[in-house]
C-alpha cells in the first residue's frame, strides 16, 4: 500500500515513541523508587539516633514494646541475636482507615541501653504505594504519549507541509511541461538547499531532454520530406515507362509491382511523420469536435470502398458524441476505424456504427477469427499477411486516443463481430 511521506514517517514516529516511552518509564519507575527508598531510610536512620539517644535520657522508653504513635517498639533481646546493623525491609501492615495493607518501610537493629543490656529497635513508616505509583504514571504517560503524538502530526501537517510545497510545486510543474510545447519548466525558488538541487538538475535534464526533442523533430520531419521527393520522381519515371510499347507483359507487371511498393513505402512514410507529430503534440486540442459530423463525411469519403465489397454500412444516431480534440486527427481516426473495418470484413458484410452522447461503436462482421487484442494497437503488427497494409492505422488510432483527453478505446470480439468502441 502506498502512503504519503507524511502519513509514512508519523507510522513509524508513533511507533518509536511507543518504545522510547515504555523503556523510559521502566527506568524512570526504578530511578523513582530507588529515591523514595533512599529518602525514607535516611529518616529511619534520622530517627534511629534520636531514639537511642531519648533512652539514655529517659530510660522508661525501654518499655515501649508496641508500634504506637511515634511507629517504633523496643524489645529486650539475647546477647547472642545482638546486631547493631541497620537491616531495612518493606513490610505490608493493616491501616483501619484504608480497611487493606498499605506498604512500609521497616529499619531494625541493635543497641545497649544505659545499663549494658541489649534491646531491638524497630522504627517503620509508611512509604509511597507502588501500584498507586503505577497507575498515575501509566496514566501521565499515555497523556504524554498522546500529547506527543498530536505535536507531530501537527508539526507533520503545519511544518512539514510547508517545507515540502516547493516540492509539490515542482512535481506539478513537471506535470504540466510538454517537450516541444510553449509551457516551459518554471523554477520554483526555495530556502531548502536539497530543492534548489532538484530544480536545478531537472531544469539540466529538461534543456537536454528539448534539444533531443528537437533534433529527433527536425530529423524526422527532413527526412519524411526528402524521401518523398525521390519517391515521387521514381513513380512517374515508372509511369513513364510503364508507356513504352515495347515493354512485354511479364516486364510491365514487374514495374507495377515496383509501383505498388513505392507507393506502400510513401503510405507508410506519411504514416510514420503523421505518428512523430501526433506524440509530439504538434496537434492543437482546443476545438469541440462534433464526431457525428465527422463521421458522416468520412462515410461519404468511403462510400466506393463499400460498393466495392458491398458491405452495408449502417449509422445509427442516438446522440452527439462531442469531446475537445482536434478536428483533422479525429477525421483520421475516423477514417482508420472505418478502414480497418472494411479490411476486416467479408464481401456482402456488416458494419454498424452507434453513436451515443457518450460511446461511438464500430462493429463489423468478421471473417471468424477474433484480433488479438493484445497486439492489435502496435505498429506494424498485421494479422494477415496483407503485403499492402502498413501496420499503422490502429496505431496511429491508438496515438490520437492517448493525446486527446478524457477518451479511450477498447477492443472486443462478441457474436462474430469485431467491435471498437470510443468512450469519455
Amino acid at each position: 500500500m502506498i502512503h504519503s511521506l507524511k502519513n509514512y514517517t508519523l507510522r513509524y514516529f508513533v511507533f518509536i515513541i511507543l518504545l522510547v516511552i515504555a523503556v523510559w518509564a521502566l527506568l524512570f519507575y526504578a530511578f523513582i523508587l530507588d529515591e523514595v527508598y533512599d529518602n525514607v531510610d535516611d529518616g529511619l536512620k534520622n530517627q534511629k539516633i534520636e531514639i537511642i539517644r531519648e533512652t539514655f535520657k529517659d530510660p522508661s522508653l525501654l518499655k515501649t514494646d508496641a508500634f504506637g504513635i511515634n511507629q517504633y517498639r523496643i524489645l529486650p533481646i539475647k546477647q547472642s541475636a545482638f546486631n547493631s546493623s541497620n537491616i531495612l525491609h518493606n513490610d505490608m501492615i493493616y491501616m483501619p482507615y484504608d480497611g487493606e495493607k498499605e506498604p512500609y518501610r521497616v529499619l531494625t537493629t541493635a543497641f545497649y541501653a544505659v545499663n549494658g543490656d541489649p534491646y531491638q529497635l524497630e522504627i517503620r513508616t509508611s512509604t509511597v504505594e507502588e501500584d498507586d505509583l503505577l497507575k498515575d504514571l501509566f496514566i501521565a504517560l499515555i497523556v504524554l504519549y498522546v500529547v506527543l503524538v498530536l505535536s507531530i502530526y501537527l508539526v507533520n501537517t503545519l511544518v512539514i507541509r510547508k517545507a515540502w510545497r516547493p516540492f509539490h510545486t515542482i512535481l506539478n510543474n513537471l506535470a504540466h511541461h510538454e517537450l516541444g510545447a510553449d509551457n516551459l519548466f518554471t523554477n520554483q525558488e526555495t530556502k531548502i538547499k536539497e530543492f534548489n538541487t532538484l530544480n536545478t538538475q531537472i531544469e539540466k535534464m529538461i534543456d537536454r531532454n528539448e534539444q533531443v526533442f528537437q533534433q529527433q523533430k527536425s530529423f524526422i520531419e527532413n527526412a519524411s520530406h526528402e524521401l518523398l521527393t525521390p519517391l515521387a520522381i521514381t513513380i512517374n519515371q515508372l509511369d513513364l515507362l510503364m508507356n513504352d510499347e515495347q515493354l512485354v507483359e511479364h516486364q510491365l507487371v514487374k514495374i507495377s509491382e515496383a509501383k505498388s511498393s513505392l507507393h506502400r513505402l510513401v503510405n507508410l512514410n506519411k504514416s510514420l511523420l503523421m505518428l512523430s507529430k501526433i506524440e509530439n503534440a504538434q496537434y492543437a486540442l482546443n476545438e469541440q469536435v462534433n464526431f457525428n459530423e465527422v463521421i458522416r463525411s468520412v462515410m461519404v469519403e468511403l462510400e466506393d470502398f463499400f460498393e466495392f465489397k458491398n458491405i452495408d454500412c449502417e449509422y445509427i444516431e442516438n446522440g452527439q458524441f462531442i469531446s475537445k480534440a482536434n478536428t483533422d486527427l479525429i477525421k483520421i481516426l475516423c477514417s482508420n476505424l472505418l478502414r480497418n473495418a472494411i479490411k476486416y470484413s467479408p464481401s456482402h458484410g456488416t458494419i454498424r456504427l452507434n453513436v451515443n452522447t457518450d460511446s461511438i461503436m464500430v462493429s463489423n462482421t468478421s471473417l471468424g477469427v477474433p484480433l488479438n487484442s493484445r497486439y492489435i494497437f502496435n505498429r506494424f503488427y498485421k494479422q494477415s499477411s496483407d503485403n499492402l497494409s502498413t501496420g499503422l492505422g490502429l496505431s496511429i488510432v491508438k496515438s490520437i486516443i492517448d493525446t486527446t483527453p478524457h477518451l479511450q478505446i477498447n477492443y472486443s470480439f462478441v457474436d462474430n463481430l469485431h467491435q471498437f468502441q470510443i468512450t469519455k
